[in-house]
């Protein structure tokens, strides 16, 4: 079993694409919160679980999938639960989010949101996985799948946690490095859980290659981040300025 063997590409890229949908995500977050109208905080809000949940996680989670390997065994990916993946993710860090950008905000909803969203990226991880098929099946270290879910768990309450403190764009760029960080470092955890047996008897799987996974979802995910990241800069208020606050 290999998890580079397209060399370390795969690595710099996943990390790459964790920082962008996390900077994207944050910046979302951010405008949530300083908007004073509810129809802007939930849509901002729903940006934000696509680029965090939909890019900085699950496509990372795929863009790291190309560097999987079995040697002697051909890969496949049932396309069906790849899908429900990501709207778990997507929907599950959603869920999250709204708990810290339309609502009063209280160490106790941080927590909580954290958690939920974090179980959801551990969630969508091994679902994701579920999703593969070989001849053969995968089991897993369980000391080492929860310590991904905590890893996963303490970088979705921090990247919520940032959303709450980041007051500068140099503060934003460095909590979307270190977001980079946790996803990607959960990722591989739970790839270092990952323990294979083959059998050759089993017949042939079905399925789509992850590139044919990926790529699509790749050129869609650019076109989400241009969006996004014109919707931002157009947009009047600094997204990492004080929430506007109501006068008593």
């Amino acid at each position: 079993m290999e998890h580079f063997s397209s060399g370390p590409w795969t690595l710099i890229i996943a990390y790459a694409v964790a920082v962008i949908g996390s900077l994207i995500g944050l910046s979302c977050m951010a405008r949530a919160r300083a908007e004073t109208k509810t129809g802007a905080k939930v849509l901002w809000t729903v940006f934000g679980a696509f680029a965090i949940g939909g890019i900085a996680i699950w496509l990372m989670h795929f863009i790291a999938m190309l560097g999987f390997d079995i040697p002697g065994s051909v890969i496949k990916y049932d396309a069906g639960l790849t899908a429900l993946s990501a709207v778990v993710a997507v929907v599950v860090v959603g869920i999250g989010l709204s708990l810290v950008t339309l609502v009063r905000f209280s160490k106790t909803r941080l927590v909580i949101a954290g958690v939920l969203a974090g179980s959801g990226v551990a969630g969508m991880h091994y679902m994701g996985m579920g999703a593969i098929r070989f001849k053969g099946a995968i089991m897993y270290d369980e000391l080492l799948v929860v310590l991904s879910v905590v890893i996963a768990i303490v970088a979705a309450t921090a990247a919520f946690w940032f959303t709450l403190v980041v007051r500068t764009a140099a503060a934003g760029v460095a909590a979307g490095l270190i977001m980079g960080v946790a996803v990607t470092g959960m990722h591989y955890t739970g790839m270092a859980a990952v323990v294979v047996a083959t059998d050759t008897d089993l017949p042939a799987p079905q399925g789509m290659s992850v590139f044919d996974l990926v790529f699509p979802v790749f050129v869609t995910s650019g076109l989400v981040v241009a969006v996004l990241l014109w919707m931002l800069f157009t947009a009047s208020n600094d997204p990492f300025a004080e929430p506007a606050r109501s006068k008593a």
